[in-house]
């Protein structure tokens, strides 16, 4: 069967995968493929929590979405396309509940001292840091982690363009994924018109991101030239999870991209990245969850124009870019959940018995 596209006379090809015109993974598929982002980590594995910090100093045009209904967050009403400040200089993702915002306060520090934020006059600024946290108190040495400015400060002075490490580090160290160990995941993506997408994202749910039927995660078949590797091959026992407690939980992440978009465009690209965490993790966006993604980006490829009648040149493109934004965000998911290690009595994904 084929299905016709009312605004042209091309036929829209219902057989091509999540982010059709995707042409591959980026290098080192991850969030820093995209030009002008900074990642670095603060990871505390006596109190099993941490802090990402994702930095893009001279900003960038910054949406955000909230889809669980237990959120902590810091700056997100800012990000409304209707208000004033359209770029952020830094997104901070962070463990310790409420207690993990405080770390926003040094990132916030770190780029005042260097001289990047909305410009005042005189050479003055305030920089722009939204921030989103995870529930992991009780995992590590004491109840409530030591967690401050800080800990946002020592992840800025780690962040740099290299690959960024993942599973148990930064705002993945605490994390707990239904009934095994969370962790920190990303996936990139370059599309075929040459703008590069990525997701990093702290995986800490309520639902699964494995099938446990089949022992495999449950998108398994978005994998991308092999990239979870012997891993990703295996099917595995998964433990019965202990009962859902209130607002114990959270995954929240950043989509980057070095597209140019406006403040509503960001926003969309960020409510699209949900789809991906929905297909990721079952299920997701729940009462107990706090789910939250954050785009970024850095302006430095325009959008194609494709004209088409009653519609925004650039509609059709952000239809790709919002969709190939899912993609790796379901891919930095499984990411998270295989490279995970054991902490804190929490059992990873490579611990556990073959199905």
């Amino acid at each position: 069967m084929q299905i016709f596209c009312i605004f042209s006379n091309e036929k829209f090809n219902c057989n091509r995968p999540a982010g059709g015109i995707l042409a591959k993974t980026g290098k080192s598929n991850a969030l820093t493929e995209v030009r002008g982002i900074l990642v670095g980590h603060f990871t505390d594995t006596r109190a099993v929590s941490g802090v990402t910090a994702v930095v893009c100093p001279t900003g960038a045009v910054a949406g955000v979405d909230v889809r669980g209904s237990a959120p902590g967050t810091r700056e997100t009403d800012l990000m409304a396309p209707h208000n004033l400040i359209e770029k952020a200089q830094a997104v901070v993702l962070s463990g310790g509940s409420v207690f993990g915002l405080s770390a926003a306060d040094g990132v916030t520090r770190w780029l005042a001292a260097k001289g990047y934020g909305f410009p005042l006059g005189q050479g003055h600024v305030v920089p722009i840091v939204p921030a989103a946290v995870l529930y992991d108190l009780g995992r590590g040495a004491n109840f409530t982690p030591p967690i401050d400015a800080d800990w946002g400060h020592r992840a800025c002075e780690e962040a740099s363009d290299d690959p960024p490490e993942t599973g148990n580090v930064g705002a993945g160290t605490g994390a707990f994924s239904y009934s095994i160990k969370g962790g920190l995941g990303q996936a990139s993506l370059i599309l075929d018109a040459g703008i590069t997408v990525a997701a990093l994202v702290a995986v800490n749910s309520v639902g699964s991101v494995i099938n446990p039927d089949s022992g495999r995660p449950w998108e398994i078949g978005l994998e991308v030239d092999g990239e979870f590797g012997d891993r990703g091959k295996r099917a595995v026992r998964l433990p019965a999870p202990p009962a859902p407690e209130p607002a114990k939980n959270t995954t929240i992440g950043v989509i980057a991209t070095d597209a140019s978009l406006s403040a509503a465009q960001a926003q969309k690209v960020a409510q699209m990245a949900h789809d991906g965490m929905a297909r990721a993790i079952r299920p997701a966006h729940t009462m107990f969850d706090g789910d939250t993604i954050f785009c970024l980006a850095t302006g430095k490829k325009e959008l194609p124009n494709q004209h088409e009648i009653f519609m925004d040149p650039q509609a059709l493109f952000l239809n790709e870019l919002g969709d190939a934004a899912a993609n790796c965000m379901t891919r930095a998911i499984i990411h998270a959940i295989l490279n995970a290690g054991s902490l804190a009595g929490m059992t990873a994904f490579c611990d556990l018995e073959n199905l």
